[in-house]
């Protein structure tokens, strides 16, 4: 039976856990940490997770082995689900989970009001892949953030040095083609939201770019398992691994792979071919990572992907953590003495429990030995528990009956598992929960526009802003404000490597009189704030409740626009002070990517930065690029004009304008003026139908 003591000092390896054996699997080979879902509010929706009853048991598991325990509570939360997420983490700080994994602002602004001392994680969905980004999240109380998947090498290593907080770096494991918390794809086609835990995987589905292999935004699965040593001289904490919906095999020979990397500095080429045989797809890639991004990260799961895991395999691993692993050095006494009961004390972890036993007698024949009293209490298999040192004290001539040896040390063993297990209760502060007021606007909507480029029309001088890409060239944007047009520049939603470039922007559109940025990242917004600009928070910060709302208005928020996947009637009843608005027009941006769907096909030369890709049903989407990354499109545009009066509580509505020509977008922005009902194939959106 392997006797180890848990890892000190290295990368800290944290597994994914879908179910109570992939708990196992994870502890027994090797893992420091374990991350899982509650039943609801989890980005794995369709996860096994955990109810209260089997959460306990998992956590007195981990925390028996030294595992510590995470959980994902990371899906954006409508007004009316809050006070139960609040109730759901409640129960798992009862149960003794160490740190949350939160995407929704509003809902870690309220866990830090009732749990003072709760650590937080920002999950993978907040988008952080720059270094203000990640200050901004350890600001608002975020002791780790755990970063975007298409970083570089380099982009971490700044993230590093710059964040005081924990980070935290995906290893292995499915990749998404969309950055985490940026796609709208599965909302928009069949209602189930990604960024609610129901991603319904449509990217896995066929898509065909010109001279693509038709299967062109579906990526191999990320590994970077031999990279642990760079990571962990970089100074991050964390090695993650994606996956809480796979088997409990691949969690077991992932985090196998990783321990013995983060151990002996080099991944075992067996270890990686065997993790490969269980779940890949067409292979593995490290291109994110190295900034090799293109064809050769493409792939899809093939039949011989699917049949490589064979019966015999999964039953050797399985085999290899059906024993319980002994991680906890025993230190153990025996004093036995005449006419007083014989006393074991045992020691581990920092904790002491003596167990008093039976008061010995005088051998008639052979007395108890040390040799044999030790031989029965290093009895130890089958428990976490092994004996690093004993001391055995028996006066001469006493004995003692091995039956009675095995209950004290089986009690000891007992009662230091509960010492370890026994849960340290959380600081509680109640909270009063009000009731949403809805917000009440101050007048009559007005209008905002946002374009690609400067050829803008003069009718959107009637505009309260126009928006334009922070990046143009300065005299262009000086230009429009000779021209009458109230300029506000857009950062772009996605900084890889570019924050000094984006800072120098600002500080250059300033001197111009433009006073005004438009941020669809928290890092953006902390750009913003640190030029002294107003700020006017975008679609992509997924303001989906009345508290998260709250939340970007003491960060400084003029304004923000609600997340387009709320209906409605949620967007009326939405409460909170600051001024909002909603996406009123436009091709919605329903995935932004770092890896380009045309570099699976003939390439970016032949594109010119805009470009098709079509799905199974021959709907066209557009692919736009735009600073380093490339936006998909949806096929149809979001038409509200003939629908303005079923947003009661909005003060604005901002039309997106991306490759329409002067005059379409004039013809649009009349249509809106006149509430005139759409001309064409066109969609409303979410906002009639909602997502799950």
């Amino acid at each position: 039976m392997m006797k180890t003591e848990n890892n000190n000092g290295n990368i800290e390896i944290l597994a994914p856990c879908g179910s109570y054996d992939s708990i196992i699997a994870a502890v027994r080979k090797g893992a420091d940490a374990v991350y899982i879902g509650s039943l609801k509010f989890s980005a794995r929706a369709y996860a096994a997770n955990f109810d209260n009853e089997q959460l306990k048991q998992a956590v007195s598991y981990c925390h028996l082995h030294s595992v510590k325990v995470h959980m994902a509570v990371n899906t954006l939360l409508k007004d009316n689900e809050l006070e139960q997420a609040l109730y759901t983490v409640k129960k798992a700080c009862d149960a003794g989970v160490d740190a949350f994994i939160v995407q929704d602002l509003g809902l870690a602004s309220l866990l830090k009001q009732m749990f003072p001392e709760i650590v937080l994680h920002a999950s993978t969905q907040m988008t952080i892949h720059t270094p203000n980004g990640a200050n901004m999240a350890h600001s608002l109380g975020f002791e780790r953030v755990v970063l975007a998947r298409e970083m570089n090498k380099t982009e971490i290593e700044q993230v590093v040095i710059a964040c005081p907080a924990e980070t935290e770096v995906f290893v292995h494991g499915a990749l998404c083609m969309c950055v985490s918390g940026q796609c709208y794809l599965s909302a928009m086609i069949g209602g189930r939201s990604g960024n609610r835990g129901r991603c319904a995987q449509p990217c896995r589905l066929p898509f065909k770019v010109n001279g693509g292999s038709g299967n062109d935004l579906s990526l191999k699965d990320n590994c970077i398992i031999d990279k642990l040593s760079q990571l962990e001289k970089m100074g991050v904490t964390s090695a993650k691994i994606e996956g809480r919906m796979k088997r409990p095999e691949y969690v077991a020979m992932a985090a196998a792979a990783c321990r013995k990397s983060a151990d002996s500095g080099n991944a075992d080429e067996n270890d990686i071919e065997r993790l490969k045989a269980v779940f890949s797809r067409s292979g593995f890639t490290d291109g994110y990572y190295t900034g090799k991004t293109g064809k050769t990260m493409f792939g899809i799961r093939s039949k011989d992907d699917v049949v490589s895991a064979t019966d015999k395999m999964l039953a050797d691993i399985r085999r290899e953590y059906k024993d319980e692993v002994q991680t906890n050095p025993t230190d153990i006494t025996l004093t036995v003495k005449s006419a007083v009961p014989a006393v074991l004390t045992a020691e581990s972890r920092g904790y002491c429990v003596n167990i008093e036993g039976d008061i010995p007698e005088y051998a008639s024949k052979t007395p108890l030995s040390a040799d044999k009293a030790e031989e029965q209490l290093c009895k130890t298999g089958g428990t976490s528990f092994f004996i690093r040192n004993i001391n055995i004290d028996i006066e001469q001539g006493l004995t003692l009956p091995l039956s009675a040896l095995n209950r004290m040390r089986r009690q000891a063993l007992q009662m230091l598992e509960e010492k370890i297990t026994e849960v340290k209760p959380y600081k509680y502060c109640e909270i009063e929960q009000k009731s949403v007021i809805p917000y009440k606007r101050r007048s009559k909507p007005v209008f905002r526009a946002s374009f690609r480029s400067c050829d803008i029309p003069d009718i959107f001088k009637k505009c309260e802003y126009v928006y334009v890409p922070l990046l143009t060239d300065i005299s262009q944007l000086e230009s429009l404000k000779n021209r009458g047009f109230n300029v506000a520049a857009e950062i772009p939603r996605m900084m890889f490597g570019t924050e000094d470039k984006i800072k120098q922007a600002l500080t250059e559109v300033k001197k111009i009189g433009i006073e005004d940025v438009y941020c669809n990242n928290i890092a953006a917004v902390s750009l913003a704030k640190k030029a002294g600009l107003n700020i006017h928070g975008g679609f992509a910060l997924n303001v989906f409740n009345s508290q998260t709302a709250d939340v970007y208005e003491k960060m400084g928020a003029a304004d923000i626009e609600v997340s387009f996947e709320l209906k409605a009637e949620q967007i009326n009843k939405m409460g909170g002070t600051v001024k909002r608005g909603i996406v009123g027009y436009g091709y919605l941006p329903l995935m932004i990517m770092r890896n380009c769907p045309n570099k699976n096909g003939y390439g970016c030369k032949k594109c010119g930065g805009r470009s098709t890709i079509t799905d199974r049903k021959g709907n066209r989407f557009t692919l736009m690029c735009i600073n380093g990354c490339t936006e998909l499109l949806n096929y149809v545009p979001l038409v509200l004009s003939d629908k303005q009066d079923k947003f009661r509580n909005i003060d604005f509505l901002n039309l997106r304008f991306t490759y329409e020509t002067p005059q379409e977008c004039e013809r649009v922005f009349k249509a809106y003026l006149n509430g005139e009902k759409p001309v064409g194939e066109c969609t409303a959106g979410l906002y009639f139908r909602g997502v799950e």
